[in-house]
């Protein structure tokens, strides 16, 4: 299988980091293709501007977005993995998402309503915070983080996902138990792969 992991954390010596490099090795291991955009590391812009409207008008693109729909095409799975602020993903991959997943791209409007354009695709989220779980769970957090990111963007635009996994407390615990995590991450990619 392709996979497509977009990344989105500007420290390399992040947890989020480790995370990146066990998911991208373990899918070479397994003899899968891996591409990797960190989008910090690019320099992405995030940013959906009148210039970027202006060129979709003329059914044109701005390079860069077309470089990230090609990547996108190209995969068959899409991993996002990126630390949760302020109960949302980074502005950076958000502003990844405004951008890349485009009208007539990602979905368009049809004689029924939304057609998805991305269906037969999959994805899976893997997302780390600084709360416990259980301060999350009570809270109703992780399902409305759910509900507006699996749901309202990858469901919306046809893809499957498969596993949003949260870690929790992940710059309190130790450094064991995120060794801990990145096993756990391990097993899920070889659980997925069977």
């Amino acid at each position: 299988m392709r996979h497509l992991i977009i990344y989105a954390h500007p420290n390399p010596n992040s947890f989020n980091h480790a995370i990146m490099e066990m998911v991208q090795a373990e899918l070479e291991d397994q003899g899968h293709a891996a591409l990797v955009r960190n989008l910090y590391e690019m320099e992405f812009n995030p940013v959906l501007s009148a210039k970027d409207f202006e060129l979709f008008g003329q059914h044109e693109l701005p390079p860069d977005i077309e470089e990230e729909q090609g990547h996108i095409t190209w995969a068959d799975h899409i991993i996002m993995i990126y630390p949760i602020w302020w109960a949302s993903m980074p502005a950076i991959m958000k502003g990844y998402i405004d951008r890349v997943f485009s009208y007539g791209f990602a979905y368009k409007y049809g004689a029924d309503g939304i057609e998805k354009l991305l269906l037969g695709k999959s994805a899976l989220l893997l997302s780390t915070h600084g709360n416990t779980h259980e301060q999350y769970e009570q809270s109703g957090m992780y399902e409305a983080m759910q509900k507006t990111t699996d749901s309202g963007i990858f469901e919306f635009v046809g893809m499957k996902v498969l596993v949003h996994r949260f870690f929790a407390s992940v710059t309190t615990i130790d450094d064991e138990a995120r060794k801990q995590m990145l096993v756990s991450v391990k097993e899920l990619l070889q659980k997925l792969h069977r």
